[in-house]
């Protein structure tokens, strides 16, 4: 099964490269901008010459706001990684964690629009929007959701916070599938996990469309009731079948 889960990783992947491709590139090349202009100023500022500024564009800040955004998601990850694969045994945990996500989007549904961009936004607001992310790989803790609501707490523009939570996720989802190769090491490939693989990419597809719609109409509270419900159905589930 853990080829089958890398394989979904994979999807996921394959339907935000698909949606956000000239922002991944435009931060892909950016990115190296960064390292060469960082490496050509070491010379300078050893003799103390007026440097590059590194710095310089939108494009340049959003690359480093994602990888401090990483960082607090990694270490979180790492903490919790045992706590969530026993939370994942039982309904109770997923069914607190979506009351959770419901009362997080109740109050997305309800903040103001916001302003910043990579431009405007600070890095502080970066590593609170990555601690978001580290918390929500519980069960049941939706994460487009919970990162989504720390994006519009912290003032983000809504388009920007629906890009910056899927683009800021590759990093995450790629280090979960790394970390999960050495076990799927001898697993025979079937053809039902190329297929899952396929549903995942064309589901994820689907849903990052609409959620950037969605943030036209701002109408969270209508997953924020949904998650509501499955919350307490998990819980009741959980005494029931206990």
């Amino acid at each position: 099964m853990f080829l089958f889960d890398i394989l979904l990783h994979i999807g996921t992947l394959i339907s935000i490269f698909v949606v956000f491709f000239k922002d991944i590139a435009r931060l892909v090349t950016e990115f190296f901008g960064i390292l060469h202009d960082f490496f050509l100023n070491i010379p300078r500022w050893i003799k103390r010459e007026p440097a590059r500024r590194v710095l310089r564009t939108s494009y340049r800040r959003f690359v480093v706001m994602i990888i401090v955004s990483t960082i607090p998601t990694g270490i979180i990850g790492l903490i919790l990684k045992d706590l969530v694969e026993d939370a994942s045994r039982t309904l109770i945990i997923p069914g607190i964690c979506f009351l959770m996500t419901s009362a997080l989007l109740f109050l997305a549904d309800r903040m103001p629009e916001g302003f910043r961009t990579p431009k405007d936004a600070s890095y502080g607001h970066a590593g609170i929007i990555g601690i978001a992310q580290g918390f929500a790989t519980l069960p049941g803790l939706s994460r487009s959701g919970t990162t989504l609501t720390a994006c519009l707490m912290c003032g983000f523009d809504s388009r920007f916070a629906v890009k910056y939570s899927f683009i800021m996720s590759i990093p995450a989802v790629m280090g979960a599938a790394i970390l999960e190769i050495k076990d799927a090491v001898g697993t025979k490939m079937e053809l039902s996990y190329i297929l899952g693989m396929l549903v995942a990419a064309v589901v994820g597809f689907v849903a990052i469309k609409f959620m950037l719609v969605l943030v036209r109409s701002r109408k969270y509270i209508i997953f924020s009731i949904y998650c509501l419900f499955a919350g307490l159905v998990a819980i009741v589930g959980h005494f029931v079948t206990k």
